[in-house]
């Protein structure tokens, strides 16, 4: 158990039909309620953390890096790292250097043929550190300025295309959904999840879970995803939590209690997806 890689996980849940879940990281107390919710469900999960979270970090993915890593190491289940929407490569190398298994390097806006040749440039690369590489066709909204109507779905004969000349160990796929939805409105292709899935012997990704109704996300995972992405989630219940916490104490000073009641908030939330998306007890 402890630290794993992405890859160790996936294909384990690609052939059993459940979903390993990548919850985002902001900070540290976002890492251990993850951590200790995925021990609660003896359950494997990913600590995922975004290019946006290491500008957050003042660019630095060195320190909040290796937090997750010892986390991870301390861990009694499998937890892997991921870096997740990385556009640099210097980022992605001294993420490897920190400790990360797998990344995801998004070039989804550019042509087909600009896309896998920078993905399959990196994967020659990130392959020779024993690094996994996720690469993403078509596009999924509500993210860097991405709006709904912006989505590309994914087609499955492109994607047997892109696999065959990029070597990507995973799979992020357009089907529905959308970064940042607070509401829980999106609506998969269900069927074109099905389609992917037998176009393609990868693993396949999808972001912008947390916009998505609990039984078409269940189903999703039926169907053939194995990487759940949820950040808006967890950002909710953390955020909520601090603000139920303050309301009812407006003279606190220790920021101890409250982010405490955030983190537990968090734990709840990564348990009740990693039941939903069957993967509890599969550590």
């Amino acid at each position: 158990m402890g630290l794993a890689t992405t890859m160790d996980l996936l294909p384990a849940a690609r052939e059993g039909r459940y979903g390993v879940p990548a919850f985002n990281v902001i900070g540290v107390e976002h890492a251990e309620a993850i951590v200790r919710g995925a021990e609660a469900e003896r359950a494997p999960v990913i600590l995922q953390l975004s290019q946006n979270a290491v500008a957050y970090h003042f660019g630095a993915v060195e320190p909040i890096g290796a937090a997750c890593r010892e986390l991870a190491r301390a861990a009694t289940v499998p937890v892997a790292l991921h870096l997740d929407h990385a556009t640099s490569r210097d980022l992605c190398e001294r993420a490897v250097r920190v400790g990360f298994g797998s990344l995801m390097y998004d070039v989804a806006t550019a042509s087909f043929e600009a896309n896998a040749r920078a993905v399959r440039d990196l994967g020659r690369w990130a392959h020779l550190q024993g690094v996994g590489l996720e690469g993403v066709l078509g596009v999924v909204g509500g993210k860097d300025g991405l709006v709904a109507a912006d989505k590309r779905l994914t087609d499955p004969n492109l994607a047997t295309r892109y696999l065959a000349e990029t070597g990507v160990d995973a799979l992020a796929v357009a089907v529905g959904s959308s970064h940042g939805m607070v509401e829980r409105t999106a609506r998969l292709n269900l069927d074109l999840v099905a389609a992917l899935r037998a176009a393609v012997a990868v693993p396949l990704v999808l972001h912008g879970s947390s916009g998505v109704p609990d039984a078409d996300l269940a189903e999703a995972v039926r169907r053939g995803i194995a990487k759940v992405n949820l950040a808006t989630q967890a950002n909710a219940v953390f955020t909520r939590a601090i603000r139920d916490y303050l309301a009812a104490d407006a003279d606190i000073v220790d920021p101890r209690p409250y982010l405490s009641a955030a983190r537990y908030a968090v734990i709840a939330l990564v348990r009740d997806r990693l039941r939903l998306l069957g993967s509890t007890g599969k550590a």
